[in-house]
């Protein structure tokens, strides 16, 4: 899996000027949750990489790809 233990950098610039917390309340996930997977420390489910990826449009397999 793609980046896992180090920032999700790329995460990070599609999120914009939206809060952690506003994109995990879009995702239905908790703000910690989603501060895992952009800081690398935990890996997201494919429903909660297509909830994330619904909510800041990208393609969900990016966490997937090396």
């Amino acid at each position: 899996m793609a980046e896992f233990g180090k920032t999700r950098l790329w995460l990070i610039k599609y999120r914009g000027d939206l809060t952690q917390q506003q994109v995990a309340n879009k995702a239905g996930i908790s703000r910690s949750y989603y501060a895992e997977i952009e800081s690398g420390n935990k890996n997201p489910g494919v429903k909660t990489a297509k909830r994330i990826s619904n909510v800041l449009m990208f393609d969900w397999t990016i966490f997937y790809k090396s």
